[in-house]
């Protein structure tokens, strides 16, 4: 996942930074919990850092810190100690921040004494805005400048600030604290063995020129508590695993974004820290990810993004016509990263992605009215692969920029040097990328069934005669016989781009891949050169390009690998499947639980911990949903309502251990599951669903049992 400035490094986030976020916002600090200006700190609202400084000092001394402890992504503890005077190491008073992140900032501070006698503090919080864009931080080029007015009343200290016609502000308020125009401060005697305590809030003000999904209302905890309810609760024998799976639930539940036009639609953002927004290809990937958790986000996602569809052709975001968007971004943001604009469309894959994703959706038991107001949306993608994605008529959808601004590089790994030969040399443009011919595969195949189960015959004869012939063209043109496995993509000049790279590991899952070759592709995915120990490379360590830290070239996506482990289930390398995933859950146990959106591809022999690529975002929402597809994907869970059935037949390690859940969605419904030695067990099942013990039927199954003459 990248941004439209992809083609520039990030700045790094910094070592032992924590990073909290709730929908829209996001803070970033030091580990003792402040704020500094020069760094990529701040509090985030809505793509602007409200708030560039944030420091406390007791008695003139910034804080030592001691301990961190998120409590949840929303909400953390810091505990620091003030330094000693007069130069002895332990210090008697031990101040705890506990900051949580809303629509700003509340954070509550609590001064411990544990001398005997009574200390005299002057506590100090600094202030800072500076109103910069989020790109500007990300990149360390901050340059606009506001004009700043700074104004203290009693406990109250407002910053606000224009720039051409935009006009922000931010209010800091902290009872008791005498404000000045840089600081509130406090006045307190702590007694011996006591505490002192004081609450400061940071809060928007202003207005908006531009409006996109955002959080408000209830409280972070009210939401919590609802998202708790409404998703799965779950037990299993291995600790560990259920730990990776419960921070999942966790960090889906903060990522996820309102529609301010559509309260009621919830969509996923892509991930904190800088990808707080609505992304066509991680927003679609991340909702189909977490289907048995809760459908309603790809619904949400779908129709936020049905809403925003491309209309027209504007070379400057690169909309066209039936397009869906790349991201969404804020005010100035839109200045900066997006040409002008506050949608852009540069992305080839999202498209397609939209429609496979609309027949998951569908599968999953909405209402058929709910699910026909998408089928115009639908149809007007699959124009847009047929008329722009394949700009020269040869049967493969590629990219190209559209001008000199936006990315270089628009499938998933858009970084500008994540297409490459073997050699290391740069494929140029237009490029055709295997997994995003599997995408327009499943798309079709997806339009095709809903065109069946609604009774258009026709149209989905056509459709499938469409995918059958994409599947021949793109298994005589992406195969390298001499080498075992797929072309990435093809060049501009129609060359098979030579690199092993884990793309053709996706292919799997959408079923494109001749089963003739599926072993030859199994097994270079498994080679020591594409699997790390920890996961399968984005590209094998043998190729020219390999560098085991970089974003696209050696590193390793767990999204990227549930994928592959989803589409190695698909063709029953199970062992395969199951190294895959039992690889990123235990890598996950380095970090707390949760996986980042990628770490470095040094072996496991190499260093025997997952090495963390640093600018990860973390939390990112398919790393988030990856222990889900990954579980759910060895369970061969999946439902089709409009067929009646639910499906499951487990393959999870033994080391995995039984799995009970409960209050799992289903048709309207909630479900009960229990995994043993002895088999599957579930219970309350809706009404007119029956359980299989099996996998799903495929879309080329479905379609070949319904006469329409798929293959493969």
């Amino acid at each position: 996942m990248a941004g439209w400035n992809a083609d520039t490094a990030a700045g790094p986030v910094g070592a032992g930074t924590v990073t909290l976020v709730e929908g829209s916002s996001f803070c970033i600090s030091a580990a003792n919990g402040d704020i500094h200006p020069d760094l990529p700190h701040g509090v985030f609202h809505e793509d602007t850092r409200i708030l560039s400084g944030w420091s406390m000092t007791v008695n003139g001394r910034s804080l030592e810190p001691l301990a961190t402890e998120t409590r949840e992504p929303y909400r953390a503890l810091f505990i620091g100690r003030v330094p000693r005077e007069d130069g002895y190491a332990d210090s008697p008073l031990i101040v705890e921040r506990l900051r949580e992140v809303a629509a700003g900032v509340v954070e509550e501070i609590t001064l411990r004494n544990y001398s005997g006698d009574p200390v005299e503090c002057s506590i100090s919080v600094g202030v800072d805005s500076d109103f910069a864009d989020l790109f500007e931080v990300k990149e360390a080029r901050v340059q606009r400048r506001w004009q700043v007015i700074r104004g203290a009343d009693g406990d109250s200290l407002i910053i606000s600030a224009a720039w051409q016609d935009l006009r922000k502000a931010v209010l800091v308020r902290g009872r008791g604290a005498v404000a000045t125009t840089g600081a509130l401060t406090y006045q307190a005697m702590v007694p011996g063995h006591g505490q002192w305590s004081a609450q400061l809030s940071v809060a928007p003000a202003g207005e908006h020129n531009v409006s996109r999904p955002v959080r408000h209302g209830t409280s972070p905890s009210d939401r919590h508590q609802e998202w708790a309810a409404k998703i799965p609760r779950l037990q299993m024998t291995n600790r560990s695993i259920m730990r990776t799976l419960r921070r999942s639930y966790d960090d889906l539940g903060a990522l996820r974004i309102e529609d301010p036009a559509h309260p009621e639609r919830i969509v996923v953002a892509a991930g904190a820290p800088w990808f707080m927004t609505l992304f066509g290809r991680d927003s679609l990937w991340a909702s189909e990810m977490a289907l048995p958790v809760d459908p309603s986000l790809a619904l949400g996602t779908l129709q936020t993004l049905a809403d925003r569809q491309g209309k027209v052709v504007d070379p400057v975001s690169e909309e066209e016509p039936g397009k869906i968007l790349h991201e969404v971004r804020l005010g100035v943001s839109s200045g900066l990263a997006l040409g002008g604009k506050s949608v852009y469309y540069g992305s080839v894959d999202a498209t397609p992605q939209f429609v496979m994703t609309l027949a998951s959706v569908s599968r999953w038991g909405f209402a058929k009215d709910t699910i026909a107001a998408l089928l115009p949306n639908a149809d007007r993608a699959l124009d847009w692969v047929r008329k722009y994605g394949d700009k020269d008529g040869d049967g493969f959808v590629e990219y190209s920029r559209l001008n000199n601004h936006g990315l270089l590089n628009q499938g998933w790994k858009d970084s500008w040097d994540g297409i490459n030969f073997a050699d290391g040399t740069l494929a140029e443009p237009p490029i055709a990328l295997c997994e995003v011919q599997a995408l327009v595969y499943s798309a079709l195949l997806s339009r095709a069934w809903m065109a069946y189960d609604g009774g258009d015959a026709p149209l989905a004869a056509q459709l499938t005669e469409e995918a059958a012939a994409l599947k021949k063209k793109f298994n005589e043109a992406f195969w390298l016989p001499e080498r075992g496995y797929f072309a990435v993509a093809l060049d501009g000049r129609k060359r098979p781009v030579d690199a092993c790279a884990s793309n053709m590991g996706q292919c799997l899952w959408h079923g494109i891949v001749d089963d003739d070759k599926v072993p030859l592709v199994a097994e270079r995915l498994m080679s020591p050169e594409m699997f790390s120990g920890w996961g399968v490379r984005t590209l094998a360590a043998n190729m020219g390009a390999y560098n085991p830290a970089s974003y696209h070239n050696g590193s390793v996506w767990p999204h990227d690998n549930a994928i592959i482990a989803a589409g190695l289930m698909r063709y029953g390398f199970v062992e395969e499947a199951q190294r895959i995933a039992t690889a990123l859950l235990e890598a996950a146990d380095y970090s707390g639980g949760r996986l980042p959106e990628l770490f470095c591809g040094f072996s496991r022999e190499q260093v025997s911990e997952p090495v963390p690529y640093p600018t990860a975002c973390s939390p990112q929402a398919w790393a988030a949903t990856t222990p889900i597809m990954l579980i759910t994907s060895l369970m061969r869970y999946d439902a089709h309502v409009s067929r009646g059935g639910f499906w499951l037949d487990p393959a999870l390690p033994e080391t995995y251990g039984d799995l009970h859940i409960t209050n799992a969605p289903l048709a309207g419904g909630r479900i009960t599951i229990d995994i043993t030695r002895s088999g599957p067990l579930v219970q309350g099942l809706p009404e007119g669903i029956t359980f299989h013990r099996g996998h799903r039927p495929w879309l080329t199954e479905l379609i070949s049992q319904a006469g329409l003459g798929a293959k493969g």
